[in-house]
């Protein structure tokens, strides 16, 4: 006998089964969708290369088919829509497109911006799994190219830091985001965050006067904005408290972070409370 309360029960449960299939058919939807525009996009930039009277033309039609090919094969790498092998091809598909776009226009900075970004976008989709990835290094070759001939490019100084980043190289990623942020001072934020990688790297070294001047320049440039993913307070009151003894620093340290709303450790400020003011 079905009473009301076991009636509610798989009243629920029906609900919350009707619901699973409703989301499950709205995602095949979206991916076939994705999918679908993507595969428009190739045929149009297909059509655009049959019609194409001119190497520049010719170049554009080869750059958006290849940004197709690219943005299909991360979407359907990303969804787990596609095998490896199948990924591969793609990915390869689009290279090649890249390849006669740059070959048919040579001086055309954006061609190695686009390029660059697909080999970055490949890269990170690998370092989800391993520590680094092979493409890098071509990513870095086209954003470098792509900077070199439009030095005004904001965007490519973005993605040239952002690889540098990504291959540890934090020097020349400041060097990246530093000419960024004189064109857009909004993504000062980048600065900051190589700045605080640097000095956690100074800090691992015990190179404690770099570390200290690298996140310091780090929570300048930070400000009261959004944090990223490097944090420098509490590696530079760990200096402050255990390396250099300087107790006075400390404290002005605890009260900034304090007054822009960040996060100290609770050891920290419990080996500060006990600290000598007179040391």
């Amino acid at each position: 006998m079905i009473t009301p309360r076991s009636s509610v029960k798989l009243c629920s449960a029906a609900v919350l089964f009707a619901g699973i299939v409703l989301l499950s058919g709205c995602a095949r939807i979206s991916q076939s969708w994705y999918l679908s525009r993507s595969d428009g996009k190739i045929r149009r930039a297909g059509a655009a290369l049959a019609a194409a009277r001119s190497n520049a033309e010719r170049s554009a039609a080869y750059a958006d088919r290849a940004d197709a090919y690219a943005d299909k094969a991360r979407y359907s790498r990303v969804m787990k829509l596609i095998a490896g092998e199948e990924y591969n091809k793609l990915f390869d598909l689009a290279v090649q497109d890249y390849n006669q776009a740059i070959a048919l226009d040579p001086d055309n900075a954006d061609m190695y911006y686009r390029r660059g970004n697909a080999y970055y976008s490949r890269a990170s989709l690998d370092m989800i799994k391993e520590p680094t990835s092979v493409f890098l290094a071509p990513a870095k070759a086209d954003f470098s190219l792509a900077v070199e001939m439009n030095p005004k490019n904001a965007m490519a100084f973005d993605m040239l830091g952002l690889t540098d980043a990504s291959m540890g190289n934090w020097t020349q990623a400041i060097a990246d985001f530093k000419q960024e942020t004189g064109m857009d001072h909004l993504q000062s934020l980048r600065l900051s965050d190589a700045y605080c990688n640097r000095g956690t790297v100074y800090l691992g070294e015990k190179k404690y006067n770099l570390a200290i001047s690298d996140l310091n320049q780090a929570i300048q440039i930070r400000g009261t904005g959004d944090p990223c993913e490097c944090e420098p307070y509490n590696p530079l009151l760990a200096i402050y408290l255990n390396q250099t003894r300087e107790y006075d620093k400390a404290r002005a340290l605890v009260a900034l972070a304090q007054r822009s709303g960040k996060w100290i450790a609770p050891e920290n400020l419990e080996q500060l409370k006990t600290s000598s003011p007179g040391r």
